[in-house]
């Protein structure tokens, strides 16, 4: 699928295409992998019912009344928690005319705190989706391993649902959560 980036506003004037909506939850850590590794963010993703990862969130409809309640549908359905996505949690949006569906991604982010990311995967086995739409959460490796593979590049090279792996790598770029030359290293050693 060829996702290009659109605005907003002109997504919401597309005929014919789905619209989902996902987020990227994340909070600063000061935590240590073995007690020498700086983990520095704790960010979210899922294990999907098809063996991919991906963001909390689905597809939104009409009913919803915005993109941001259909989100938080989504999100309480999957995370079993009541967070307030609200449109200042926008990102950006990417559309995609490619078969088999015409579709619009709408994607956040939502700082919180550490003790906040850990009630909510704490819930989350308990939302109404655990085990069936969702197989489990996980923590995004934001370092790399002495080796150049372990950790964020081995994270990358997995599959990802759509413009997924995208996504994550566009957040982590701005809003600065992995520094660039890391990142492109990252990247790079994810292909091998």
């Amino acid at each position: 699928m060829n996702f290009g980036p659109v605005s907003r506003q002109d997504s919401l004037q597309l005929k014919g295409y789905r619209h989902a909506c996902h987020v990227m939850i994340y909070a600063p850590s000061d935590e240590k992998l073995f007690g020498k590794i700086p983990i520095r963010y704790a960010v979210l993703m899922q294990l999907r019912f098809d063996g991919r990862l991906g963001f909390p969130g689905g597809f939104v409809d009409p009913a919803d009344g915005s993109l941001e309640e259909g989100l938080n549908r989504e999100v309480g359905e999957e995370l079993g928690a009541g967070l307030a996505l609200a449109e200042s949690d926008h990102m950006c949006t990417h559309a995609c005319s490619t078969p088999p569906q015409k579709l619009v991604t709408h994607f956040y982010t939502k700082k919180l705190s550490l003790a906040e990311l850990q009630d909510i995967e704490r819930g989350a086995v308990t939302a109404r989706e655990h085990g069936k739409e969702v197989m489990g959460l996980v923590r995004v490796p934001l370092y790399t391993l002495r080796d150049g593979i372990g950790g964020l590049p081995a994270f990358l090279s997995n599959s990802f649902v759509g413009n997924a792996r995208c996504q994550l790598v566009d957040a982590l770029r701005s809003l600065q959560l992995v520094r660039e030359p890391w990142l492109q290293l990252a990247i790079k050693h994810s292909h091998r």
